[in-house]
């Protein structure tokens, strides 16, 4: 590829194929697609096998693919001006999704598309050419522009149709959208790689542990540890690190845990979701550390709490809790020490298998979002 860093020619990547020059056109997305129509005001049903109905929550947020997790069917009369068809972008128009896309693949089928969403068809440009320009820095910083309003966030199908796209010759979109999908697809794989992977140690956990009866409380082989700290004494910078509920929240100088631990949410979205930790660290007070008692495993108890249902001990209305002294009354299967040890040293390494796994995943959607920055304006 050749590159354009030094700036010289306007409205031009700063990478490029090296067959291809002259400069890119500025559009509006207006110029080259038809419709900006919404969808079907209509209730979800059962799937009924042949149509599908998709919805804002149905565009998975990394991807922004399709989701098949639970598909349904639109509860009205189909007509076919809401069926999605080849070269259709669904926009999602409100809500804090607003900005989410989604390109039609002929392998989704017959779908029809809910009232939230805004469908635009492109004509004589390639689709995933246009379609890509929608994952952009560019765009994004224009959604929280154009969708910053009182109230709850929405872009109508005008101010979609407004939004600046830059386009070339057909046989350049089709190379750059050519090796983008090449991407799309690697990390696809990588993803089913993750999902197989997790999907074993759940396998695992259900028949090593779970079909077991359980035979030990909760409480006779952990230990329960609280904390005062908040998040507005963390800092962004520091030795050690300080858990939150969505993994690591910031660092302090001064630790309160030193060892192994299960990190658990007792408050708010997620409770009940445990993670285990090691080392020098802390902990918000929204979450417990549970330590373990001599003559058990901390790790396989962290492997049998990963599918242990926490729904009975929920509390609060608004914001849900559990408390230790709730959910230490329940019982889950401990075999012996040895038995415990072998089961979560196999499990361990399947875990590590996802972590580099997921470090894999990781550099490949960097990759592609520099590319996007870099081959696209």
């Amino acid at each position: 590829m050749t590159n354009n860093n030094d700036k010289k020619v306007l409205n031009v990547p700063h990478l490029r194929f090296p067959e291809f020059s002259g400069e890119w056109k500025k559009c509006k997305f207006g110029d080259i697609a038809t419709g900006f129509d919404y969808g079907m005001n209509a209730a979800a049903k059962p799937f009924d096998g042949e149509n599908k109905y998709i919805r804002i929550t149905d565009i998975d947020e990394a991807s922004s693919q399709y989701l098949y997790d639970d598909v349904v069917s639109p509860d009205g009369e189909l007509g076919d001006s809401y069926l999605v068809k080849e070269n259709d972008i669904l926009l999602a128009r409100t809500g804090a999704s607003t900005g989410k896309s989604y390109l039609y693949r002929n392998s989704d089928g017959k779908l029809y598309f809910a009232g939230f969403l805004i469908r635009a068809n492109i004509y004589k440009h390639n689709s995933y050419f246009v379609f890509s320009q929608l994952h952009t820095h560019r765009y994004k910083k224009w959604i929280s522009v154009m969708s910053a309003r009182s109230g709850q966030p929405g872009i109508n199908s005008q101010e979609y149709a407004s939004f600046p796209l830059y386009t070339t010759s057909l046989q350049e979109e089709d190379k750059i959208a050519s090796f983008l999908k090449l991407l799309d697809e690697r990390i696809a794989t990588q993803n089913k790689i993750i999902e197989k992977l997790e999907t074993l140690i759940k396998g695992i956990i259900e028949t090593v542990i779970s079909a077991h009866k359980p035979n030990t409380l909760i409480r006779n082989c952990l230990e329960c540890n609280s904390s005062t700290l908040q998040e507005s004494q963390v800092a962004e910078t520091g030795t050690f690190p300080v858990y939150g509920a969505t993994g690591i929240s910031g660092y302090t100088e001064t630790t309160d845990m030193n060892g192994e631990s299960i990190l658990i949410i007792k408050d708010g979205s997620g409770v009940g979701t445990v993670k285990f930790v090691t080392g020098e660290y802390s902990y918000i007070g929204t979450l417990n550390s549970l330590t373990v008692k001599d003559g058990y495993c901390l790790k396989y108890i962290y492997f049998a709490l990963q599918r242990f249902s926490f729904e009975p001990y929920k509390t609060g209305m608004a914001i849900p809790h559990i408390y230790f002294k709730d959910y230490g009354k329940a019982k889950i299967f401990c075999p012996t020490i040895e038995k415990q040890s072998a089961i979560a040293q196999k499990l361990s390494s399947i875990e590590d298998k996802v972590s580099v796994e997921k470090q894999i995943l990781f550099y490949y959607q960097a990759q592609k979002s520099y590319l996007l920055s870099q081959m696209l304006i």
